[in-house]
């Protein structure tokens, strides 16, 4: 696919236009009101092949938000589609339950080959509802169940899912049973210090919070995070941080759940993200790229923790026959290309290049990411820098600390501004006139999110770069001439 080929279509044909405002009528009518990617994307998908989507309109797009995160390989990718076919075509049963098939034990075998060392000698798996959200829902249960013990330690900025256990731990519910702990990122240190400093602090905080017996905490079932925020903002863990945070729990006996929802299969430049650190974790809970595009939701854990009586945690849809097809295929094809390796060249390259637009624009604050995981968060460019969203003033702050391992991270200043959701949902909008499809995200949804396809061209990459680069330009300039465009 080109450049070329992936540009916006030309004007759409009357037919094409009926069709295309007739679909977002109706489910403007018809759907409810939670709906989400559908209020800021309004395209009506009807073709699709690797980056790019063709809407009902014949528009064509670049699709950075890969179904936030699950497609790996793309849309419709070869491999995929014959992985489908082939068990179409079989004649093997599509729902199995929890029953043992040669597809599943295909699939399990390829998941297996890809884990940590340390956990793959020794694991169990567990298939789960469909979605990612159900695995965290598992992952919770099944420490809960290890333990004996209710309250589990989760992070500020995190997100793990919509339903209520895993709600709670994303901190959008008043669940006592679960204590929040500061996540370190650079732009908007909670201690106002950022760098190995502002990681120190957060990694004594949690210890200060686990072994003082006033701290109002139980000892908890386990510890759930994620090894780099998606949804908070791409915030990637410093590595360092993370092998602290391993130590923490094993001393204390506590599981660590590494939430690989999105990070894994590649996507941030290592197979699982916790490969970067070399940490081990108890649990794994995985979803998104593992189907190949299909819904699948797995939990891998260690051994000694499976202590579940027969039929403690079941589910009607554990045996998709075709998301396990399918993601077997994808699994084996981004180990076999190595794609990771890919992804983290790419994602190292087009950080650097999204660097510019920190340094060209004061509405840029800063950008960061890690592989294929990006983010470039909009600041309010007429307040003066100087506080955070903590109110720490910026003389306090300390300069940029050394890298711990995390991909690299520019910023126009590291002294913050306020979060600018207006102008991130602004740059949203140019993006879609131009044809980049682009997500927000972020504790106030300013930080502009990219997760292309692991099978980005370099091609592709700067045709991504070139069009977010006019939508943020088109942004400052309207801010600066004080535009409010729709």
């Amino acid at each position: 696919m080109t450049v070329t080929e992936s540009a916006p279509g030309g004007h759409a044909s009357a037919d094409e236009y009926a069709l295309h405002e007739g679909i977002l009528r109706r489910q403007s009518a018809r759907e409810s009101a939670a709906r989400t990617y559908a209020r800021t994307l309004p395209i009506v998908p009807v073709r699709a092949r690797g980056l790019t989507i063709e809407g009902a309109d014949g528009r064509r797009y670049l699709d950075c938000l890969s179904g936030a995160g699950t497609l790996a390989l793309g849309h419709n990718h070869p491999v995929v589609l014959a992985a489908v076919r082939g068990v179409l075509e079989s004649g093997a049963p599509l729902h199995a339950l929890d029953l043992a098939t040669p597809v599943k034990d295909a699939f399990v075998t390829e998941l297996f080959a890809t884990l940590p060392p340390g956990l793959a000698a020794r694991a169990r798996v567990q298939f789960c509802g469909p979605a990612g959200t159900d695995a965290v829902e598992a992952a919770l249960k099944l420490v809960r169940a290890a333990t004996g013990r209710s309250t589990v330690m989760a992070f500020t900025g995190a997100y793990h899912g919509m339903t209520a256990g895993a709600s709670a731990a994303s901190g959008h519910a008043d669940d006592v049973r679960v204590a929040r702990l500061p996540y370190p990122q650079e732009y908007r240190c909670p201690f106002g210090v950022g760098g190995a400093r502002g990681a120190e602090l957060a990694a004594r905080w949690t210890e200060s919070v686990l072994d003082d017996p006033k701290s109002g905490v139980p000892a908890p079932a386990g510890m759930i995070l994620e090894p780099v925020q998606g949804e908070g903002g791409v915030h990637p863990a410093p590595d360092a941080w993370l092998r602290r945070m391993r130590r923490i729990t094993a001393e204390r006996s506590i599981p660590l759940i590494a939430d690989e929802i999105q990070t894994g299969v590649g996507r941030t430049g290592a197979f699982w993200a916790v490969d970067h650190s070399g940490v081990t974790p108890d649990v794994m809970v995985l979803s998104k790229a593992i189907g190949g595009s299909l819904p699948l939701a797995v939990v891998v854990y260690r051994d000694d923790l499976d202590v579940w009586e027969p039929g403690a945690h079941a589910g009607t849809f554990r045996g998709n026959q075709l998301a396990m097809a399918a993601g077997a295929a994808t699994l084996a094809h981004v180990r076999e290309h190595r794609l990771a390796e890919r992804a983290a060249t790419l994602g190292a390259r087009m950080l650097a290049q999204l660097g510019r637009l920190a340094e060209e624009h004061a509405c840029v604050g800063e950008v960061r990411g890690r592989g294929l995981m990006l983010g470039v968060e909009l600041v309010d460019p007429e307040t003066e820098p100087g506080h955070d969203d903590s109110g720490i003033a910026a003389e306090d702050q300390g300069a940029v600390a050394e890298d711990q391992g995390v991909t690299l991270m520019w910023g126009s200043s590291a002294k913050p501004r306020p979060a600018a959701p207006a102008l991130a949902a602004a740059v949203q909008r140019e993006c879609l006139r131009r044809g980049l499809i682009v997500e927000l995200g972020g504790r106030h949804a300013s930080v502009v999110r990219l997760l292309p396809p692991l099978t980005i061209t370099d091609e592709q990459a700067a045709a991504v770069l070139d069009r977010l680069a006019d939508a943020v330009d088109a942004v400052a300039r309207d801010h600066a001439g004080g535009i409010a465009r729709p």
